[in-house]
């Protein structure tokens, strides 16, 4: 009891200091990512068919599309903080809520994430329709962890609540108001990064690429808000 009426006491302290407006050109670049080799557009090392571009079609309004190409890539939405006039970076013992919409199409790889200076990355979520009630939740920061998260609320084209706390000493995942996930290693005290929200496609290596039929496909954030103790 005392240890969640403490926990109630720390939530109602937090104070949100990032309200995501994807359509803000100060809060959010789009289209290319220092994530990706040289900033983008491409980065097949990382088994991805993704041609990042800037149209704001491709994310701007939270719903984050990919298009089929005619040289077999996609182009595909990402917007970051990174490089955005605001700059904004999620520090330790930040909590970050967000609301989604899973997508149906088989190739599809939405993720919601953390990266600074080639690392600092933290997977808020991960999705991949081929394990349709499955969601990968990592923490690549000092050796960090990794749980697969297994539900019946899961599927394509669900709506989920997502919310992490990057604790210092260990980041703790909910889904859909439930605690899923601790990984007892955390991101360290001095751990800063930058927000990325993407829609990556596969190539197939680790989970299928697309179907030939299939031309576009799509993943919503209606939410997205960073707190601060």
């Amino acid at each position: 009891m005392l240890s969640q009426l403490l926990a109630r006491l720390r939530r109602t302290a937090a104070k949100p200091v990032f309200t995501a407006d994807f359509t803000s050109t100060s809060q959010w670049v789009a289209g290319r990512s220092w994530a990706y080799p040289d900033g983008g557009p491409v980065n097949p090392g990382d088994n991805k068919l993704d041609h990042l571009v800037a149209d704001p079609s491709y994310s701007r309004s939270g719903t984050f599309r990919a298009t089929r190409r005619p040289d077999g890539n996609w182009d595909t939405g990402l917007l970051t903080t990174e490089g955005s006039d605001e700059g904004f970076l999620v520090r330790a013992e930040d909590t970050l809520e967000a609301r989604v919409r899973l997508p149906e199409e088989l190739g599809a790889w939405p993720a919601i994430w953390t990266w600074r200076d080639g690392g600092q990355e933290v997977d808020v979520f991960e999705y991949h329709p081929d394990n349709p009630d499955l969601l990968e939740l990592s923490n690549h920061v000092r050796g960090g962890g990794s749980h697969y998260f297994r539900d019946g609320a899961v599927q394509p084209g669900a709506w989920v609540d997502l919310k992490v706390r990057f604790g210092a000493k260990s980041v703790v995942w909910w889904v859909n108001g439930a605690r899923v996930y601790a990984d007892r290693s955390g991101v360290g005290r001095r751990w800063r990064a930058y927000l990325i929200v993407n829609l990556s496609v596969c190539a197939g290596r680790y989970h299928p690429a697309p179907e030939p039929g299939v031309s576009a496909m799509s993943y919503e954030v209606s939410d997205l808000v960073v707190y601060r103790p």
